[in-house]
C-alpha cells in the first residue's frame, strides 16, 4: 500500500479512536446516572475483556518483567482498573463534557509535568503554551458551574477527573520506558485487574446488576470492554505507526469537543457560553501541546 493509503487508514484510526474515548465517557456518564453502580460498571469492562484476551496472555506471558515493584504495579492494574474506575467515578458527579476536557483534555499537561520530573525533559516554547493554554481552559471549566449553577457535587468529579488524568500520565510515561508492546501492554493490565481488582469490587457488596437490563449490560460490555478497553488501544497504536505519535496526540483534540455535543445530544447536559470557551481553550492546547504546528508537514512513523 502507498503512504497516502497508510495516511489514510491511519486518520481514520485515529478519529475512531477518540470518538471511543468520547462515547466512553457518555455512556459511562449515562449508566452511573441510571442503571449501574461504578463497581458494576467495572466489573463488565474488566471480565469480558480478560476472557476476550485470554489467548494472548497464554501466548505473550502476564508479568510486566525487568520493572520496579511501582513500575510493574503501575502497567499491571493502572490502565486497566485504576483509570477507568476514577473516571467512572468522576462521571458520577459531573457532566460528561466536563470529564472530556478535564480528563483527556489536560493530559498533555500532566504528562510533560510527569516527564519533567521523572526525566529533567523541558518542553520547547510552543508547546508550553500549549500547555499554559490547557491549564487556563480547565479553570475556566472548573469557574463555570459557579457562574451557571450547575449540580452541586460537580466540582467533586472535576477534582477526580484532574487525578484520573495525572495517573494516566504517569503510567503513559512508565509503559513508553518498560518496552512492552501495545498488545502485551493490554494483556497485562486485563489479567491483573481482573484477578486482583474484581475480587474487591465484589466485596463491596454493590455488584448485582438490579437495577440493569440485559441490553443495557449488553451495551456496556460493547462500549467498556471490546471497544473502550481493546479496540481503542489497537487503533490508538496503529493510528501512531501510520501518522506518528505527534499527529495522532492532536486528534485528542476532538475528544472534548465530542464529549461536549454527546453530552448535549445524548444526555441533555447544560451547555453556557463560559463552558464552550473552557472546551474550546483545552482543544486549542491540546493542538499547541502536542508539537504539531511546529512541524512542516506530517511524518509516517512515530
Amino acid at each position: 500500500m502507498d503512504l497516502t493509503g497508510i495516511r489514510t487508514l491511519g486518520l481514520w484510526a485515529a478519529l475512531a479512536t477518540v470518538m471511543i474515548w468520547a462515547g466512553f465517557l457518555v455512556i459511562t456518564r449515562f449508566g452511573v446516572a441510571s442503571s449501574f453502580t461504578v463497581e458494576e460498571i467495572m466489573i463488565l469492562r474488566l471480565v469480558p475483556g480478560a476472557l476476550v484476551m485470554a489467548p494472548f496472555m497464554w501466548r505473550l506471558g502476564v508479568m510486566p518483567r525487568g520493572q520496579s515493584w511501582q513500575r510493574a504495579a503501575m502497567l499491571m492494574i493502572g490502565a486497566s482498573a485504576v483509570f477507568p474506575f476514577a473516571m467512572s467515578m468522576g462521571l458520577a458527579y459531573a457532566p460528561a463534557s466536563d470529564g472530556g476536557a478535564l480528563a483527556p483534555g489536560t493530559l498533555p499537561f500532566w504528562t510533560a509535568l510527569v516527564v519533567y520530573f521523572m526525566t529533567g525533559e523541558v518542553p520547547g516554547s510552543g508547546r508550553r503554551v500549549g500547555l499554559a493554554i490547557i491549564l487556563a481552559g480547565a479553570i475556566v471549566i472548573n469557574l463555570w458551574q459557579v457562574f451557571a449553577g450547575a449540580e452541586e457535587h460537580a466540582w467533586k468529579g472535576h477534582v477526580i477527573f484532574l487525578a484520573a488524568s495525572a495517573l494516566w500520565a504517569v503510567y503513559s510515561v512508565i509503559f513508553r520506558q518498560s518496552g512492552l508492546s501495545p498488545l502485551h501492554g493490554v494483556v497485562i493490565g486485563f489479567f491483573w485487574g481482573t484477578l486482583l481488582v474484581t475480587p474487591v469490587l465484589l466485596a463491596t457488596g454493590n455488584v448485582s446488576f438490579s437495577a440493569a437490563s440485559f441490553s443495557d449490560i449488553t451495551i456496556m460490555i460493547l462500549i467498556q470492554s471490546f471497544a473502550s478497553g481493546i479496540l481503542a488501544m489497537f487503533l490508538f497504536g496503529y493510528a501512531v505507526q501510520c501518522l506518528g505519535a505527534t499527529e495522532t496526540a492532536a486528534f485528542g483534540a476532538l475528544t472534548p469537543i465530542l464529549a461536549l455535543l454527546g453530552g448535549a445530544f445524548f444526555l441533555g447536559e447544560l451547555i453556557t457560553p463560559l463552558k464552550v470557551v473552557g472546551v474550546v481553550m483545552v482543544a486549542i492546547g491540546v493542538v499547541l501541546a502536542s508539537g504539531i504546528s511546529s512541524k512542516s508537514r506530517p511524518t509516517l512513523a512515530p
